[in-house]
């Protein structure tokens, strides 16, 4: 039923002429050109990120392109970070990086600045993608980017716990706040004084964002903007769940989550001395590894919400986008098809975890034994909470005010109400429109 990515790119080959008929061979992979070149290609770095980018850097120079060196350098950890970094390179119009790592908010704020790879890729190949996520990456008609992978929010959770006390998974943020009370009280009078009930990702950065938005949406509140650009930050749902996540800071969740991005979250985690954590899909492979001390003791389930159902999930996830500056664009190009076709997906997938962005990698049969979470949480994807696109070019300023007032509301340095009533007024001077 799948056709594979080579198949498809000789096909383009002999019907839209992106490379001369002649050198179109069964079986040959595009490469871009024929020709010795050198890409750099910028990666991340959370959780083993980096490793997999050189495993599959390797690959596509030793089996697919040896004509293509690729260089791999790292971004910086924080995605707020790599804004600032990307934007550098953007304004200096540098040719230095050729394939960008782009979170699934980039595109709107570098449209500018990215080439349309679908000048590059067939139709057949972009359909292989679930449409929400592509459109992500699609600006104005131009598709700006690949995705790589994609995820929602997920509570991790303690097997191994849960049983030990007598609980439920929790499908509620109360029922998450008496458990994590219940498991942490226990376990630190057994002499683990390490030991919290739940951790996620809390410092002023992106990743609060991520977390916040969920927190608002499914406690009912609003979307930060609203898909006409109508403020929805100043309600009485959000004000009362981030007043409510703020009472756990030092009680059951630890002090320094003020600071904790994703990797600082699941070491907590991973050392076991945790009952529940939010973060990505990729530390579920972590978590699972043969020296973890929490291999088989876990497993994944949506968020809690205000209700049972009321779970949110932020979208999540990066792509690939290949620079207007670079001067081997189509080698470029080349290159991120490659890396986002259904076999280098299954093997990044089987290094990283991660959520997949391609429906038939659901029904992958090597995959889903790897990845058992797969069962549950494809459907992440069919109603994840995409951070509000609508802010266009001003989002990092919109998302800065905004993790910035829920970061002081979990500080103890402001209630809730007055955070959102001062963030609704600067949301309003950035030129949105008031409730």
């Amino acid at each position: 039923m799948f056709k594979r990515f080579v198949v498809l790119m000789i096909v383009a080959v002999l019907t839209i002429g992106l490379l001369p008929t002649a050198s179109a061979q069964e079986g040959e992979v595009w490469c871009g050109t024929d020709q010795p070149v050198t890409i750099t290609w910028i990666a991340g770095t959370v959780g083993g990120e980096h490793e997999a980018a050189l495993a599959l850097a390797d690959k596509f120079m030793k089996e697919a392109c040896p004509n293509v060196t690729v260089k791999v350098v790292q971004r910086p950890e924080s995605t707020t970070e790599t804004i600032a970094q990307y934007q550098q390179f953007f304004e200096g119009q540098s040719s230095e990086i050729d394939v960008y790592q782009i979170d699934v908010f980039y595109p709107a704020m570098f449209k500018e600045h990215l080439t349309d790879i679908s000048e590059y890729a067939t139709d057949e190949f972009l359909a292989q993608f679930y449409p929400a996520v592509l459109n992500a990456y699609t600006i104005e008609g131009r598709v700006v980017g690949l995705p790589w992978f994609a995820g929602g929010g997920m509570l991790y959770y303690r097997t191994d716990l849960l049983e030990k006390y007598g609980l439920a998974v929790p499908q509620t943020w109360d029922e998450l706040a008496a458990a994590a009370k219940t498991i942490q009280d226990g376990e630190r009078a057994e002499g683990n004084a390490a030991f919290w009930g739940f951790v996620f990702q809390g410092k002023a950065y992106e990743g609060l964002t991520c977390d916040a938005l969920e927190w608002q949406v499914s406690y009912g509140g609003g979307r930060i903007l609203s898909p006409e650009g109508v403020i929805e930050v100043n309600d009485p749902a959000t004000i009362e769940i981030f007043d409510k996540i703020a009472s756990w800071v030092s009680d059951f969740v630890p002090p320094e989550v003020l600071n904790y991005q994703e990797e600082d979250a699941r070491a907590v985690w991973h050392a076991g001395n945790a009952a529940f954590m939010r973060n990505w899909g990729y530390a579920y492979t972590l978590s699972q590894a043969e020296d973890s001390p929490i291999r088989d003791k876990f497993s994944v389930v949506p968020l809690p919400g205000k209700e049972a159902g009321m779970s949110a999930a932020t979208l999540g996830g990066w792509g690939l986008g290949v620079s207007k500056y670079s001067q081997n664009i189509e080698a470029a190009s080349a290159f991120a098809i490659w890396l986002t076709s259904y076999d280098q997906l299954v093997d990044f997938h089987l290094m990283r975890g991660e959520q997949p962005v391609q429906p038939a990698l659901y029904e992958d049969a090597e995959l889903v034994e790897a990845l058992p979470y797969l069962a549950s949480m494809g459907n992440v994807l069919e109603f994840a909470i995409a951070r509000p696109g609508v802010a266009g070019a001003q989002y990092n300023t919109v998302s800065e005010k905004y993790y910035t007032a829920v970061n002081n509301v979990l500080a103890g340095s402001v209630d809730a109400a007055t955070a959102m009533a001062d963030l609704e007024l600067a949301l309003a001077d950035l030129g949105f429109e008031l409730p």
